[in-house]
């Protein structure tokens, strides 16, 4: 090079400034996309329900993690977690403390930190070829949500992409493929979204209008039809006889752990709760039910050990003249206990149980006590252990074969779908929101929602405190109560034996969709193996750049 070619000194020392600083802005770029996808993956969550925002959410961690390092896809990551998780599960602080709450938060938010360094580890294949951003984005989405659904301890489904879409037309694909295809779809558009993006900016640095509205505009487009293809699914409508179905939210007399030091008293609130439903049957209020249900946790007095309490249920249960599906704790075998569901004659005495198949770790059982105990000796609340039942939970409760599933096994797809492909003909979820507030509530009663679409069945949500409601197999929630208050309620359901596409298949969507994420995963391993000789040169001329 000539000395007429060579930059001043001032100029290259100008230069060489400039790529910190550079850095330090892309740097500060991807931390606030990465601090607003986790805010916009919030507010999609009930209680605000922006469910539009989700894809929003994905899009904007998909830029942050696009064109980073691994290390840097981590972080961002991380940083959307932090955003999103803490405040999704303020709930659990109520109670528990703030320990246990950011714990478990954080714990999920590495979830997302593996899902951050996933993108931008096939940033290099999306690059090659940009068609493939919205789809790689989708499959591992997926792919994050199915492990975080299954590890540790079984896992904690909450927060699937997924039970953001109750509200949403995407909610029919549930239909077709569960969760998972709900799932991929979120993060298939957020992805389209991002692709727009990413085909903006190339576009804008070449001459045209027309050609830079291609580039945003395609991907835009394609996102616009497929939430109209979603639109036009068709939900299942229920094929058998109706029969009406009553429930009782009894309430509790105080909310928190501490509730369980009133258990007599929350027994005879339901009790007392099923008697005014049959004053009410007999006045002409309410129709005269088939079956009632009481909630999870409705008798913590094991009633068939305890003779008064069995008593109390049977005298409920005379007074309207059914038989109960009642929420229970059996005590045993040793010092361990059990969360039941009974179903309870006017006879008197249980004549079938379903016992809980997941229970909650840290809450109903105590893995590493010792540790945890180190944390907060708050798990000492949990006294005895709770026992895993063995099998589904279709009990026959009346006229109506009964899918039964209790509190948080409503999120995990293989325990509901054991209970429809079992026989169930209405899908029930036992609940206890006592410990919680109005917002886990309605999380929870988002996740019935699209169970029941998903297995087009009728379903319905009973808790102690609420939100109880009846949901159609359409996803449309009638009679729900308010949160912290007595209620009763009775309403006709239709039973169903159909099963949807996405009750035979199971979890087959979801496995092909994770041999996606695999392949994905694999492509980027390739290309990032070939070496490419116009990134050698640009890494040469451009030291310093991330």
């Amino acid at each position: 090079m000539d000395a007429a070619a060579r930059p001043a000194p001032v100029e290259a020392a100008a230069a060489r400034r400039d790529v910190p600083a550079g850095r330090a802005v892309r740097l500060a770029g991807a931390v606030v996309a990465a601090v607003a996808a986790g805010l916009a993956l919030l507010v999609s969550f009930p209680p605000y329900g922006l469910w539009w925002l989700a894809p929003v959410g994905v899009a904007l961690l998909t830029l942050a993690a696009t064109g980073r390092r691994v290390v840097g896809g981590l972080g961002v990551g991380a940083v959307t977690g932090v955003a999103f998780f803490p405040p999704l599960l303020h709930w659990t602080n109520m109670q528990v403390g703030w320990m246990p709450w950011l714990l478990l938060s954080g714990f999920e938010a590495l979830y997302l930190a593996l899902l951050g360094a996933a993108l931008a580890y096939t940033g290099r294949l999306t690059r090659r070829v940009p068609g493939l951003v919205a789809p790689v984005t989708g499959v591992l989405w997926v792919a994050q949500e199915a492990l975080r659904d299954r590890v540790p301890f079984g896992g904690f489904p909450w927060a699937r992409l997924a039970f953001a879409q109750a509200d949403s037309p995407l909610l029919r694909l549930a239909a077709l493929g569960g969760a998972p295809a709900v799932t991929f779809m979120v993060a298939l558009i957020g992805g389209l979204l991002a692709a727009a993006v990413l085909s903006g900016v190339r576009a804008a640095g070449t001459p045209g209008r027309r050609r830079l509205l291609r580039a945003v505009g395609g991907p835009v487009v394609a996102a616009v039809a497929l939430v109209a293809l979603a639109a036009a699914v068709p939900t299942a409508r229920p094929s058998g006889t109706g029969v009406t179905v009553a429930f009782v939210q009894g309430n509790v007399p105080r909310l928190g752990l501490d509730f369980n030091a009133q258990r007599e008293q929350v027994l005879r609130n339901h009790v007392e709760g099923t008697e005014a439903l049959a004053r009410k049957v007999a006045a002409g209020e309410l129709r005269r039910p088939d079956l009632v249900v009481w909630p999870e946790n409705a008798s913590d007095v094991d009633p068939v050990a305890n003779p008064d309490a069995g008593e109390l249920i049977t005298q409920a249960a005379r007074s309207v003249g059914v038989p109960i599906l009642v929420g229970a704790l059996l005590e045993g075998p040793g010092d361990h206990v059990r969360n039941v569901g009974l179903v309870w004659t006017p006879q008197g005495g249980p004549v079938d149980t379903y016992v809980k198949r997941h229970p909650v770790p840290f809450a109903e059982y105590v893995p590493m006590r010792s540790l945890a105990r180190k944390v907060t000796t708050k798990v000492d609340l949990v006294r005895e252990d709770f026992l895993p039942g063995d099998r589904p939970g279709v009990l026959r409760v009346g006229p109506a074969t009964v899918g039964d599933v209790i509190c948080f096994e409503i999120a995990y797809d293989d325990i509901v779908r054991d209970t429809v492909t079992g026989g169930g003909e209405l899908i029930v979820t036992q609940t206890n929101n006592a410990t919680f507030d109005a917002d886990e509530a309605a999380q929870q009663l988002a996740m019935v929602r699209l169970r029941a679409v998903e297995h087009g069945r009728d379903a319905m949500m009973v808790s102690t405190v609420g939100i109880s409601g009846f949901v159609g197999a359409d996803g449309r929630v009638q009679g729900a109560t308010s949160f912290n208050a007595p209620a009763v309620e009775a309403r006709e359901v239709t039973l169903s034996r159909n099963r949807t596409l996405a009750t035979g298949l199971g979890a087959v969507p979801e496995y092909v969709l994770l041999v996606g994420a695999g392949i994905a995963i694999a492509g980027a391993a390739l290309i990032r193996r070939r070496p490419r000789p116009a990134e050698a040169d640009t890494t040469v001329h451009n030291k310093g750049e991330v």
